[in-house]
């Protein structure tokens, strides 16, 4: 089997060792050539259609609200913060486009052949919460379309959003297990319609809402506050909004026809498709109260409340395939994968899916039994989504400047692929330089917070660990090297 790739397209030669070993099945093996057909214009789409979903639409209203920054700091935040992530999105591409591997495989080399499940399970965990949110809101798009055509669904209320989940969440869970070319045309097919979604939402608002009134909408925050501390720690949520996409990278990447291609389609897809969605949020949740009577935040109510059930019906469908295109790509993909990692011959690709939705439900249990009239509970899929997840994800800062210095600095671009999946002195179960890495900036931020020391460690979160996990990486692993070399040299001197 070749390790060195120049040729991205490149088949390999999956040898029997390697099928044998247990931490190998096919759906972990490196890409074909036949596999590697996803152009820049489809790594364009694929962001077009995992940016334009119901929390970008509300980005602005979090930064506005939680961040204490103006209406046009909050979108020039949103820009810089998008630019700013296409660094470690596009970096950790590379070992996915060059090798052909998915996110697990490649954590293998900076974590060990068995410690990769930590950072797996994390990210994995993550994707889930995230699955959940969002089949919350394709549920409530479900509901909403069936209420606009049947008077007795409508009369269902709660009852009828969590039906709405189910047969949402089973729709993405259909498409995943299909497979990445069922993932491909549905970002194609998506794309487009998104934006005919927003084309629509600005024709119907665009003589109830002034724009220049919108954008000068002032700060919230005290008058005599500074702008550095609430730019930054908004810029570092909004970072932490695709954390969890800059470290799975490679699971997309790994189909891609070369570098260029997943360079040029992140960079057309992802920062200004996130920044005009996010404005349109903003815009459309100051003219709600024009438009309907009441300030909502989120598209889906919203259109909701439009009082003509054909364009209701045709909008919810449109928002039903934006989430199951955002959905399917940036929360089912990645802890399949993950969950597969763990013991690769038990769970294969359709297990690892229908365990990704058993994880999600769970996830969001408290707010569908909430919604069906049995628990109540003052917590809210906004506050989880604006408090608990963007929070967490900032602690997988580490875990992506970890990947970035081991691809680049320590491997120099060069993996043994056949090792990757049966493991050798290069890549043991356990690498102790990426747990050191990753533990200590977690510590700090932990302590950080519970302690209210160097709180700057925290409210920069994904900064701070992504810079300190990559300096602690590359100390540690190259201490590592250096031992090892010394200690095959004393073996080969005593036993000469």
């Amino acid at each position: 089997m070749s390790n060195d790739r120049s040729d991205s397209s490149c088949d390999f030669e999956i040898t029997t060792e390697v099928q044998q070993s247990q931490y190998f099945n096919h759906d972990l093996a490196p890409t074909k050539k036949a596999e590697r057909n996803w152009g820049m214009s489809n790594i364009a789409a694929l962001w077009v259609g995992m940016a334009i979903c119901v929390p970008t639409y509300t980005l602005g209203g979090v930064l506005t609200a939680y961040f204490g920054l103006s209406v046009s700091e909050a979108l020039l935040t949103i820009l810089l913060a998008n630019i700013v992530v296409l660094v470690p999105l596009t970096l950790n591409a590379f070992p996915g486009t060059k090798f052909g591997i998915p996110f697990p495989v490649v954590l293998r080399s900076s974590f060990g052949i068995v410690g990769s499940n930590v950072p797996c399970l994390i990210r994995g965990f993550v994707a889930c919460g995230w699955f959940g949110i969002q089949t919350m809101f394709g549920g409530l798009a479900i509901h909403l379309l069936l209420s606009s055509l049947f008077e007795s669904w409508a009369a269902l209320g709660g009852v009828g959003e969590v039906i709405g989940f189910f047969v949402f969440g089973a729709l993405n869970i259909y498409v995943v297990i299909r497979g990445a070319e069922s993932i491909k045309w549905l970002e194609t097919l998506a794309a487009p319609l998104l934006l005919l979604v927003g084309i629509g939402l600005i024709w119907w608002a665009s003589d109830k809402v002034s724009v220049a009134e919108v954008l000068a909408t002032p700060a919230n925050r005290p008058a005599d506050a500074g702008f550095a501390s609430y730019f930054f720690a908004g810029l570092t949520a909004m970072v932490g909004f695709w954390a969890t996409l800059s470290l799975n990278i490679p699971d997309f990447s790994r189909y891609a026809k070369s570098q260029k291609d997943q360079i040029v389609g992140q960079v057309i897809g992802l920062p200004l498709t996130m920044f005009l969605f996010a404005a349109l949020g903003v815009i459309m949740t100051a003219a709600s109260a024009s438009l309907v009577g009441e300030t909502v935040s989120d598209p889906v109510t919203l259109i909701g409340k439009i009082d003509n059930p054909f364009w209701v019906a045709v909008a919810m469908v449109l928002i039903i395939i934006a989430t199951i295109s955002t959905n399917t790509a940036a929360n089912v993909v990645s802890p399949t994968n993950d969950f597969q990692n763990i013991a690769p011959k038990y769970i294969n690709h359709t297990r690892g899916v229908l365990l990704t939705g058993f994880v999600g439900v769970l996830l969001m249990s408290w707010e569908l039994l909430k919604k069906a009239g049995l628990i109540e509970s003052d917590i809210s899929v906004e506050s989880m989504y604006s408090n608990w997840l963007l929070g967490y994800s900032s602690l997988l800062g580490p875990i992506a400047g970890i990947m970035i210095v081991d691809y680049f600095l320590i491997r120099k671009q060069q993996l043994d692929v056949t090792a990757l999946y049966i493991g050798n002195s290069a890549y043991p179960k356990l690498n102790y330089a990426g747990f050191i890495a990753f533990l200590v900036p977690v510590a700090i931020t932990i302590l950080s917070v519970s302690l209210n020391v160097m709180t700057w460690f925290y409210s920069y979160g994904w900064f701070t660990g992504a810079f300190s996990g990559a300096l602690l990486y590359y100390f540690a692993a190259s201490g590592y090297r250096v031992s090892a070399s010394i200690g095959a040299e004393s073996l080969a001197k005593a036993s000469s």
